[in-house]
């Protein structure tokens, strides 16, 4: 299949699907307008658990093998959260206006937001910022890890980058399979993603 080639597609839970995360077996994903944070069967889309999001508008998602980061739109904080509970283990200031996309690497968080034509990597612990690179496109909002590299996208192109994280570097694109990208998770071997206006989780292929 072609890069960007949709697999799959099922409805998502709410009225604007945002944020999406991959835990090794199951989709995390939270809506916007309805407050809360969902675990789903990536096969069947069918709801496994929810609970309220800690914030007004919820953004983007990662996971980091144990918890899940989030955060909120409007409130310019990061929050880890217990997966179980829902509790917030911690929070710290995003360092740009409306927060949104999030990626764990295995060591660090990336991140992004619309409010600031960046994408930074920042320490989990102090939430200070490492470094950071401009975005290739405007609107920044989503952001996954491939164990590798990262994958972006925002939400004023119709396109989905592969970038190199020490450089900043656009390693290849392809078109997202509609306007107004919204949100990616990586699976270890495809994309999920998510955007405005559609209610509905598509599974995309890379090659």
């Amino acid at each position: 299949m072609t890069a960007g080639t949709v697999i799959r597609s099922f409805a998502s839970l709410g009225t604007r699907p945002f944020g999406l995360a991959w835990d090794g077996r199951t989709l995390w994903h939270c809506d916007y307008n309805n407050r809360l944070i969902y675990q789903i069967d990536p096969t069947s889309g069918t709801v496994l658990r929810s609970f309220a999001s800690p914030g007004a508008n919820p953004g983007g998602l990662a996971w980091d093998g144990r918890t899940l980061w989030h955060c909120d739109y409007n409130i310019q904080l990061i929050y880890q959260i217990d997966p179980a509970s829902g509790t917030v283990i911690r929070s710290f200031a995003s360092p740009g206006a409306y927060p949104m996309g999030l990626a764990w690497d295995g060591r660090t968080l990336w991140h992004c937001g619309y409010g600031v034509q960046l994408i930074y990597q920042i320490d989990p612990v102090s939430g200070t910022v490492i470094r950071s690179f401009a975005s290739p496109g405007a609107g920044p909002l989503c952001l996954a890890w491939d164990g590798r590299t990262l994958w972006h996208c925002g939400y004023g192109v119709q396109l989905i980058y592969q970038i190199d994280p020490a450089s900043g570097t656009v390693i290849r694109s392809f078109a997202s399979p509609g306007a107004y990208p919204l949100c990616l998770a990586w699976d270890g071997r495809t994309l999920w993603h998510c955007r405005d206006g559609v209610q509905l989780i598509y599974q995309l292929a890379v090659d």
